[in-house]
């Protein structure tokens, strides 16, 4: 069986924790066919569909369905306009299922005049769903032991257009959203620092690696991430997605396993990343995030969520409401 199909991760199925507790899905994408990883809205709705009690889900840029010719900063015009007709054509097609209610797009943060335009065109194409863009700092020292490699060129955080960019979204009410790796953190803390009245949006706890160089170490990495995090936390303007290690370059190689992980595996092998993460941002920084569907390659979206409930057992009502539904809302203005 193939890791990522439905029949590998039907071979775990298990009861829904609380399935009443209200969530926002803050990070997932969508590819059309023939994309880099096909997911469409009829997935999406059966994962969403699946158990838990899923309210609304943001979708983030994966360079989906760009524009084919045009100006090259404007292509990613493209995928706005996909995601806002799939966003209707899910409330038509699925009437119960989470409705995308935000959007979160490319724009090359660095391109100086232009990006206006760009950012005019993507409110424009979004129907009411634009909130942000990601225009990502990933960028590996090994690209070829990735499985998923970023594409930002090296130093682009230090860019003083790249930070004019990060400045236009703040003063427009936008977010900036960063996927990096840990070994990166330094770079989004100089970024905060420097463009203080942008919201920025930590994907994936900054991605602690274990493929390539950084396999076998698994400890020495995350003290290392730990510290990055901790820095992080200290700027206000910084708030972090509770996600996104269960894609296969973090190491712990469930992709590989014949059976997904359990949630309790799941729960043993990354709790203390998600406690760490929480300890230092607090819960009304923090909002959880499914990163569907490039984890699923490791487990399935009831399992997933079902760990996610699990670490968050140890929090208060209200802290679980926040990194839930409540952060999320306020961030993305839902």
């Amino acid at each position: 069986m193939q890791p990522g199909t439905s029949e590998w991760l039907d071979q775990v199925i298990e009861p829904i924790i609380e399935p009443d507790l209200p969530i926002v899905d803050t990070h997932h994408h969508l590819w059309p066919e023939g994309g880099a990883l096909p997911y469409d809205i009829d997935t999406l709705a059966a994962d969403t569909g699946s158990g838990h009690n899923i309210v609304a889900t943001v979708f983030i840029e994966c360079h989906a369905s760009y524009l084919p010719d045009g100006p090259r900063h404007m292509r990613p015009i493209g995928e706005t306009q996909f995601v806002a007709e799939q966003a209707a054509r899910l409330s038509e097609q699925h009437p119960g299922a989470a409705p995308i209610a935000a959007i979160v797009a490319h724009a090359d943060l660095a391109l100086g005049d232009l990006l206006s335009e760009v950012l005019d065109a993507h409110e424009a194409a979004a129907e009411g769903l634009f909130r942000g863009i990601r225009d990502a700092l990933s960028s590996p020292i090994e690209p070829e032991a990735l499985t998923i490699p970023g594409r930002a060129a090296p130093g682009r955080f230090a860019d003083e257009t790249f930070r004019n960019g990060v400045r236009e979204l703040g003063r427009r009410g936008l977010t900036y959203d960063t996927w990096h790796y840990h070994h990166q953190n330094h770079e989004m803390l100089e970024l905060a620092r420097a463009v203080p009245d942008t919201m920025m949006v930590l994907d994936h706890f900054g991605t602690p690696l274990g493929v390539g160089r950084f396999a076998g170490r698994r400890d020495e990495i995350f003290g290392e991430w730990a510290e990055g995090v901790a820095q992080l936390s200290t700027c206000d303007n910084i708030v972090a997605k509770l996600g996104g290690l269960a894609m296969p370059d973090n190491g712990f190689g469930w992709h590989a396993d014949p059976t997904p992980p359990t949630s309790d595996q799941f729960v043993e092998a990354q709790a203390r990343y998600y406690h760490h993460t929480i300890e230092c941002f607090g819960p009304e920084r923090c909002m959880f995030e499914s990163n569907f569907p490039v984890d699923r390659f490791s487990l399935s979206y009831p399992v997933l969520w079902n760990g996610f409930k699990k670490i968050a057992a140890r929090y208060s009502h209200d802290e679980q409401a926040a990194m839930f539904e409540g952060t999320a809302r306020r961030v993305y203005r839902l």
